[in-house]
């Protein structure tokens, strides 16, 4: 049986490099899953804004937060076409022109319509599970969401209509007589990757670091993280 996949049109087809897109869902969501921040476009009152912002996915569906009183996030609740881009830097890739330089990365491009998460009982579950994404476990250690803080904060919707991933590997493609040059050439690896956890000064004496967060030791690969916790 095929993998499932979106059917690319004029605005999700990758037309330069097109050997480099692919549409199917298991690449779209990889790259998804492995990012923490994403920037959603949209246009509001003729004039065009990109706001960075904390995602998560769940199925074909994307979500994001923030304050009820963000003027962003009131705009998209009505229901606007919106792009949510995501995009990895994996590696600078020198090569012996300045034209044939590039970058390793992946990225994504996802359309659909923001629209307001508006059963109460929804946007509880879904900011759980915002927690839970990122820190496994962790939701239950919590005390409740207040009333107040839940009237307070807004989620987003965006089911996604179509999507596109582009992505480069590998070393550098040089014209041909440029390889005799003494030029050096090659990819410089680019990762994010987790520090050593620093204490809250005010922590509880004899409170330990949680054992579900055995993930985030120092200098472990973050994108690889929140993937491993994805597919748990």
């Amino acid at each position: 049986m095929p993998d499932a996949s979106f059917t690319p049109t004029d605005r999700s087809r990758v037309k330069r490099l097109h050997e480099r897109g692919k549409y199917d869902e298991a690449s779209i969501f990889a790259i998804l899953d492995a990012a923490f921040i994403a920037h959603v476009g949209y246009v509001m009152e003729g004039q065009p804004f990109v706001t960075p912002t904390a995602f998560w996915r769940q199925g074909r569906t994307l979500y994001w937060h923030g304050s009820a009183a963000s003027r962003m996030l009131r705009f998209q609740e009505k229901g606007v076409p919106a792009c949510v881009t995501v995009t990895h830097l994996d590696g600078l890739v020198l090569a012996r022109s300045g034209f044939h330089h590039s970058i390793n990365y992946r990225s994504v491009m996802a359309f659909g319509t923001a629209k307001l998460v508006d059963d109460p009982r929804e946007e509880a579950a879904q900011l759980d599970l915002f927690i839970d994404r990122l820190y496994p476990g962790r939701r239950a250690e919590l005390r409740p969401n207040e009333t107040q803080e839940l009237k307070g904060t807004t989620v987003i919707a965006m089911e996604i209509e179509e999507a596109s991933a582009k992505t480069r590997t590998g070393h550098p493609k040089d014209d041909e007589a440029d390889y005799a040059l003494d030029c050096w050439a090659g990819v410089i690896p680019i990762q994010q990757v987790v520090g050593k956890p620093e204490a809250d000064p005010r922590l509880k004496k004899g409170v330990d670091f949680p054992t579900g967060l055995t993930r985030y030791r120092d200098g472990a690969r973050f994108d690889e993280l929140l993937v491993a916790q994805m597919t748990e």
